[in-house]
């Protein structure tokens, strides 16, 4: 499926305006869930905004959440008389309200937040002599503010930047606001029978991720202290749900961890009574075949916990680390020695519906069979890590070069040493969203 617009505009057609293009985009979740294609087609035709053969591409896409999700992409390329024609297309056959629903957009552009802009200060132009004086004068006459090089955000690039490269062809498309959900699992108290330990701290890192998330245009959706028999649950019914009008998806688990039997992706982690899941089990429930509305979409996995129970106290090294505590106290591990699943459980499962697997990426907190190290107090390594350099740089670097951020800060920490990691099947660069 097509993710990105693949029509250009005809020569002599002037482009089709920032607002309109915004409309489109911020009315899509709304306008894909309730859109009737099949009214459109002879009409799109007709008043030339699509050819036959650009018209019979469209319902290829797939479903008709699908086919109307790439209309609304493909039509930004139609010029600037494309958005006044859809809207009388749309009131043409009886779709009123959507009309509404994108012209209202068009009309009322999101505010600039006025921190920003008391955050600006005069220029100091380096200019020699009275050249300078002029240029100041004119400034401040004018009362423009003007950011200085050195008062500048240095992770945050502008607007027209992040969108330059989030339309690239090795770019996934992510422009919708929600842009996905997000799950975040968080399993703190265990039950008694299962020998497992209360994870103190995990809430720290849960409340971190959830604005975090939040902050980059998801919806979140937490699920507290579940056995292996509801998370199964739980991840299966939002593999079910409709992801056509979304551009990715996003699970957090948040847990105790050990080795598992595996074909792909290492690991697994415990439900609260103890009983483990494969990574690569809860990976396929999103894979083509079982979540056709996420294909071709990224489908993004964080993990936070352990992967084995050894405990590696690296190696010295011809530079300086940054000082930190050796584990003690307050530092806790998610690790559990090795279990191999009881019976035939899950594995027939993971061998019979795996496809070869592709935008999705595993992100682990820690080395396949090595421990993860959480605060008390602070929370885990890898997610206050992670949180920190998704606040510094998720407006200007893409996924991957934020998780080697992420295991560069995270491998200098402490006596015990841990390197978080990822299994990446991305087809493309994932660059998030931010409000």
């Amino acid at each position: 499926m097509e993710t990105a617009p693949r029509f250009r505009s005809a020569g002599g057609v002037s482009a089709m305006e920032e607002a309109q293009r915004r409309a489109l985009r911020r009315g899509r979740p709304r306008v894909v869930a309730e859109l009737r294609v099949e009214p459109l087609w002879g009409l799109l035709e007709e008043r030339g905004l699509f050819t036959r053969s650009m018209i019979e591409d469209l319902q290829s896409a797939g479903s008709r959440a699908e086919q109307a999700r790439q209309l609304l992409i493909d039509l930004e390329t139609r010029g600037k008389q494309a958005f006044p024609l859809f809207l009388s297309i749309l009131r043409d056959t009886e779709q009123c309200n959507l009309a509404d629903v994108l012209l209202e957009a068009s009309e009322h552009p999101p505010a600039v937040a006025p921190s920003r802009l008391q955050d600006l200060k005069p220029l100091q132009l380096e200019l020699p002599g009275e050249k300078h004086k002029k240029a100041l004068n004119s400034l401040e006459r004018l009362s423009i503010p003007v950011q200085a090089e050195s008062d500048r955000p240095q992770t945050v690039p502008s607007r027209g930047l992040a969108a330059d490269r989030r339309s690239h062809d090795l770019v996934y498309e992510v422009r919708g606001d929600p842009c996905g959900y997000c799950l975040i699992l968080n399993n703190v108290t265990f039950s008694q029978g299962s020998g497992l330990t209360t994870r103190k701290g995990s809430d720290v890192d849960c409340q971190k991720l959830e604005k975090r998330f939040k902050a980059l245009c998801f919806q979140v959706l937490t699920r507290w202290d579940l056995t292996a028999q509801e998370i199964v649950l739980e991840l299966q019914e939002l593999a079910q749900r409709d992801h056509s009008a979304l551009d990715c998806c996003v699970v957090v688990i948040l847990s105790h961890g050990c080795q598992t039997s595996h074909i792909q992706f290492p690991g697994g982690i415990y439900g609260t009574d103890g009983k483990p899941i494969p990574i690569e089990k809860i990976v396929n429930y999103f894979n083509g075949s079982q979540c056709p509305s996420l294909r071709g979409k990224p489908k993004l996995f964080f993990i936070q916990a352990c992967g084995g129970e050894e405990r590696d106290r690296g190696f010295v090294v011809d530079c300086d680390s940054p000082p930190d505590k050796a584990p003690g106290g307050s530092l806790e591990s998610d690790a559990t020695p090795f279990q191999a699943p009881p019976g035939n459980m899950d594995e027939l499962d993971a061998v019979a519906s795996l496809p070869t697997p592709s935008d999705i990426l595993v992100s682990y907190s820690t080395f396949p069979g090595f421990v993860s190290w959480r605060e008390v107090s602070s929370g885990s390594w890898y997610v206050e890590t992670l949180d920190s350099v998704l606040e510094q740089y998720a407006c200007s670097e893409d996924l991957l070069n934020m998780l080697l951020r992420v295991a560069h800060i995270v491998s200098a920490k402490g006596t015990f040493k841990q390197i978080p990691g990822c299994f990446n099947f991305l087809r493309k660069k994932f660059f998030f969203m931010s409000k």
